[in-house]
């Protein structure tokens, strides 16, 4: 019997090649997404999980209450470490004090890279259970040590063993390599750091970390933690809410601190916050393309199921054959979902030859390394269960809806399918373009939402300006020896230094009054130290007052404002005025400068305050010669920085690249949406053609008594049309209340974000309809053309 439903299975496939390649050609695409999303959801929920206690470690955050809006942040202060160790300690198994993960310069001898790296107290090992090639986990207890990454290791080192050689961290600390540990996997929050050395080294090391030991409100730290093996996350999280709060001055409590732990399985996905509380984050998109993938999927399945169904009156001799000579419902249930199940495995093979060959292009895409498991029984058994449950679904109608036939009407040929026979397939084609459309709809809102921040003025010129890191203290003293030869051989136009990178803000500080502030006002400003030729090499708009200059030797307790801090200050007339920092130092305003957006584009620009200062000058700043070709001004700026530099690595950041970047989430998971809907669209477009193809083909004989009888091709072309632009046209009636709903819902979370325009659901119908009438115009007017005699002849 299965030989038999086999051999007529392929014979009905061979027989109507056309229909079986969409079947099968749709079924494959529509795996091919569910496999991809399946794919990258899985990477996504697995994400931190190479740590073994993942759901044991956790970051400690802060929350801090300001002028009655509570900010939460990862930046804790150094003696909030120490106060868990000393007051807590039971709790914990580790607890990890942390640099901010950044780039250094790493050394042997002669040989220079630059790498990213972390001061982390000695637990840290353990905490993020690195696995060790060489060496201990124990290797950090030398404060004069270093842990190196695999790939970091090999860069440095090449093919030598590393293990108990020297080497330099930023060109001033010499530390011994105690271990190499393998690389952490792409799907970790950790996986760029390259190297990591001792607590004890940074703090010894830098004056400034040192001092901070007993400074709680210099927040300026990470600190990582792993509870103890018989400890509950929340409870522990609710123990040390107050734990800073209870030993800052009475003048800090005004700020209502409360420390809690954020577990390492929602570091990833969940790590939005608003007004003190968790408000998701990347598993919203998770959500999302999950449902996709689903959706995805039924429009192959709805495919196959009005194509089957639609070619039903074909197989109406068989099914009354077969019931006449014996076979019960269930025997031709059985037959047709073998069928199915026999079209879907040759999807499925289809599939996995799809996947395997656009994989490397779809992680390129995702920014992922995601590979098919393919030697994974997990995966086989995930596929089988796919297979079936794809086949079920996609035959199970077909399959009820065929065994229903009675044998004597159908026998007889006074079968008739009814006028109510087609509505099921008018149906699932309404479903198909409504998901279509939705998907269409809220990807160009996406894409919208994008372009309208990328357009945001930034307050700069951005075009030219590159930055570079002083990663060492070579850099000390050699500013102007650089900026002079720079500018004298017409490489750069100019050049300063500033304590913050131009698309970002390190420091933050209160403390600030003015004359005719609210005495409840609580201040935090954006702190950005710049030498003085810092508003000419990056074309800072200055809306009043002026810029500084070499000219004015009181510059150095001048300060200017954006327009931000105007506002927030409420101060008239702000030229002149006295700006108060601590108890002793004072500033003047001379100038008020355009809102430069360094930080978030979709959050509103920060109060900031920029003073003349070199000390605490992180980078460099430069705007290349426009009249120079990119790659000379380039190679100029490289040549002059090894000579005066010439055991720091040349590196830099393009401006403009480092602001693209801050979009390139929002454009991932706009760029996935967007191929997924143009699939959806293929996918529902294949269900249609083969449709169209089904009724021009069952109303041949119609068509020729309507042309014998004077129709026009016109006519008959939208007798044909009109049908399927009815339905289509209920989808986008279905589709657009649908997609505003939840492109509302998303496009609320960005405080700058564009209108949702009436055009863009326009657009998204009206190329539905296009698409509609282009897939069914070619068999419409194909049969409207047909000479009627070929159409008749039979009758």
């Amino acid at each position: 019997m299965i030989r038999n439903y086999l051999k007529i299975a392929i014979r009905n496939l061979t027989r109507n090649i056309g229909y079986s390649i969409i079947n099968i050609g749709g079924l494959a695409v529509g795996m091919s997404v569910a496999m991809f999303i399946g794919l990258w959801v899985y990477d996504e929920l697995t994400y931190n999980r190479y740590q073994s206690q993942y759901s044991r470690v956790a970051q400690v955050m802060q929350s801090q209450t300001f002028n009655n809006h509570v900010y939460t942040q990862y930046a804790i202060p150094y003696p909030l470490g120490i106060e868990l160790e000393k007051s807590y300690g039971s709790d914990f198994k580790y607890i990890v004090m942390s640099s901010w993960t950044g780039d250094h310069i790493l050394s042997h001898e002669d040989h220079s890279i630059s790498s990213v790296g972390n001061y982390m107290d000695v637990e840290a090992p353990r905490l993020m259970d690195l696995k060790m090639i060489k060496g201990s986990p124990d290797g950090l207890r030398d404060p004069a040590s270093i842990l190196l990454s695999q790939s970091a290791a090999k860069a440095v080192f090449g093919d030598q063993d590393p293990i108990n050689k020297m080497m330099k961290i930023d060109n001033s600390l010499d530390v011994k390599v105690t271990g190499i540990y393998e690389d952490i996997p792409h799907n970790s929050d950790w996986n760029e750091i390259m190297f990591i050395a001792p607590w004890k080294l940074y703090s010894t090391a830098e004056n400034w970390v040192k001092n901070a030991e007993n400074e709680w409100d210099n927040n300026s730290f990470q600190l990582f933690v792993q509870i103890a093996d018989r400890a509950d996350m929340k409870t522990v999280s609710d123990k040390i809410i107050k734990a800073k709060y209870n030993r800052v001055p009475d003048s800090e409590k005004i700020f209502n601190a409360e420390t809690f732990l954020h577990p390492m399985d929602n570091w990833h996905l969940k790590s939005n916050w608003e007004n003190g509380a968790q408000t998701g984050g990347l598993i919203e998109y998770v959500w999302l393309f999950g449902c996709i993938g689903i959706f995805v999927l039924l429009l192959a399945c709805i495919n196959f199921m009005n194509l089957s169904t639609a070619r039903s009156e074909q197989r109406a001799k068989e099914v009354g054959i077969r019931k006449s000579i014996g076979s019960v419902r269930k025997q031709l249930v059985t037959q047709f979902l073998s069928e199915s199940l026999m079209v879907v495995i040759l999807a499925f093979c289809l599939t996995i030859i799809i996947v395997s060959v656009s994989l490397p292009m779809f992680n390129n895409l995702a920014d992922k390394k995601i590979s098919l498991p393919l030697g994974n029984a997990m995966f086989w058994l995930i596929s089988i269960a796919f297979i079936l449950i794809t086949g079920f679904l996609s035959g199970s109608y077909p399959a009820l809806y065929l065994s229903s036939f009675q044998p004597v009407k159908v026998l007889k040929g006074t079968f008739r399918a009814g006028r109510y026979a087609s509505l099921p397939r008018k149906v699932l084609v309404v479903v198909q373009f409504t998901v279509s459309i939705t998907l269409i709809i809220g990807t160009l809102v996406v894409y919208r939402q994008v372009q309208f921040t990328k357009d945001r003025p930034v307050g700069y010129d951005r075009s030219g300006i590159i930055m570079i890191q002083k990663k060492s203290p070579d850099f000390l003293g050699k500013f102007d020896v650089l900026r002079n030869e720079l500018k004298n051989k017409r490489i750069v136009e100019e050049m300063a230094e500033s304590s913050s990178p131009l698309t970002g803000v390190w420091s933050n500080s209160g403390g600030f009054d003015w004359e005719g502030k609210d005495p409840e006002l609580q201040t935090n400003f954006s702190v950005i130290r710049v030498t003085r030729e810092y508003g000419k090499t990056i074309d800072w708009q200055v809306k009043e007052g002026r810029d500084f200059s070499r000219e004015f030797s009181t510059d150095s307790s001048s300060i200017i404002v954006n327009e931000a801090a105007v506002k927030f200050m409420g101060i008239d007339d702000p030229i002149g005025k006295t700006v108060r920092w601590g108890s002793t130092r004072e500033y003047k305003i001379i100038g008020i400068v355009k809102d430069m957006l360094m930080e978030s584009p979709f959050e509103p620009v920060n109060q900031a305050i920029y003073f003349n200062e070199e000390k605490y000058t992180n980078w460099i700043v430069l705007r290349l010669n426009p009249d120079r070709s990119l790659h000379e001004s380039l190679a100029g700026v490289e040549q002059v920085f090894k000579k005066y530099l010439p055991l720091v690595p040349f590196d830099y950041k393009f401006v403009d690249v480092e602001h693209a970047n801050k979009f390139a989430d929002v454009e991932r998971i706009g760029a996935l949406s967007g191929i997924f809907a143009v699939l959806a669209i293929f996918i529902s477009c294949l269900g249609l053609l083969g449709l169209a193809s089904f009724v021009a083909e069952q109303r041949t004989k119609e068509i020729g008594i309507r042309k014998v009888l004077g129709a026009s091709v016109a006519s008959l072309w939208r007798m044909l049309s009109k049908d399927f632009v009815i339905l289509v046209s209920i989808s986008c009636l279905m589709a657009v209340p649908l997609s505003y709903y939840f492109t509302a819902d998303w496009i609320d979370n960005y405080q700058y974000r564009a209108d949702i325009a009436w055009w863009i659901f326009g657009a998204a119908c009206v190329g539905a309809l296009v698409i509609t009438l282009l897939m069914v115009s070619f068999h419409a007017i194909r049969a409207a053309l047909v000479n009627p005699v070929q159409s008749l002849r039979a009758e």
